[in-house]
């Protein structure tokens, strides 16, 4: 039940981040013929020199294409969010396209609209990257790559970002080029702040001489785990206990609030972490 419990959120997360990247890209990205890399910007030029294609279809098709070949290679060893996240976000941009048909932006501010289409998928692409899933697409192309190649992946896929983003400049003219570019550069920026802060959490150290009550408040009402460790004052030469715990940012309020309540003598040391590796954080069941 547990298990089931866990997982229904995942998918529903993975649905979440999945619809705010459609948005970013249907009502926003493609109205603008704005071409910032991956399948949905190859699927903007593409649907500018072949019109009678759509670039939801072109979506379709190239994501179902590398799905398949992201099968064929790889086995039961592929990712089944990363399918999942994949056809759902083809078959929602193919479904939008014939239920709400966009002619024309909706707004006469490109910068607007750039603001928008970059930073819902971006958001998106952090939520799926924290899930460890993508959204497929070019994704699978690296993975391909690092299979079969010594090629530095992350170089190659932002090299060929940028290359369909200078696409942008044949296919639209300068200035959807440079709003294209300026979108690339600000889309990388942005996943890299969401993720930096959907993963931060408060490293605390409290040197204390009321271990009792604060590790009790730790373990009884925010249900975290801590480490004491004993020591000695280099002024006093009197004995300390350090404890050393980890929180998410609500409970590192709490926590701050209540160390100062039980010891108002605490010295207590809070530093920002971003990557935790154990049990109630990432990489434990």
């Amino acid at each position: 039940m547990k298990q089931a419990s866990k997982l229904f959120k995942e998918y529903a997360l993975l649905t979440i981040a999945t619809v705010m990247m459609v948005l970013g890209i249907y009502f926003f990205k493609f109205p603008n013929h704005f071409s910032t890399g991956g399948v949905s910007g190859i699927s903007v030029i593409l649907g500018h020199y072949f019109p009678s294609v759509t670039p939801g279809d072109f979506v379709l098709v190239i994501n179902v294409a590398l799905l398949i070949v992201g099968f064929a290679v790889f086995g039961r060893g592929f990712g089944g969010k990363t399918a999942y996240v994949s056809l759902l976000m083809s078959g929602m941009t193919w479904v939008l396209e014939r239920v709400l048909p966009m002619t024309a932006p909706m707004t006469n501010q490109p910068l607007v609209e750039l603001i928008f289409a970059v930073s819902l998928p971006a958001v998106g692409s952090a939520i799926l990257f924290n899930l460890d899933a993508s959204s497929g697409g070019t994704d699978i192309v690296a993975m391909l790559l690092r299979k079969y190649t010594s090629l530095d992946i992350g170089k190659a896929l932002m090299c060929s970002d940028l290359a369909i983003t200078l696409t942008a400049f044949a296919a639209f003219g300068p200035e959807t080029g440079l709003f294209s570019i300026l979108g690339l550069a600000i889309k990388s920026l942005l996943v890299d702040m969401v993720l930096e802060n959907i993963n931060t959490h408060k490293y605390f150290h409290i040197i204390t001489t009321k271990p009792a009550e604060i590790e009790a408040y730790i373990t009884q009402q925010l249900h975290r785990g801590a480490t004491e460790l004993h020591g000695e004052g280099v002024y006093t030469h009197e004995d300390r206990t350090v404890v050393l715990t980890v929180m998410n940012r609500h409970e590192a309020v709490l926590l701050r609030k209540q160390v100062k309540m039980i010891d108002p003598k605490a010295f207590v040391l809070i530093i920002n972490t971003g990557e935790i590796v154990g049990k109630g954080f990432r990489g434990t069941n």
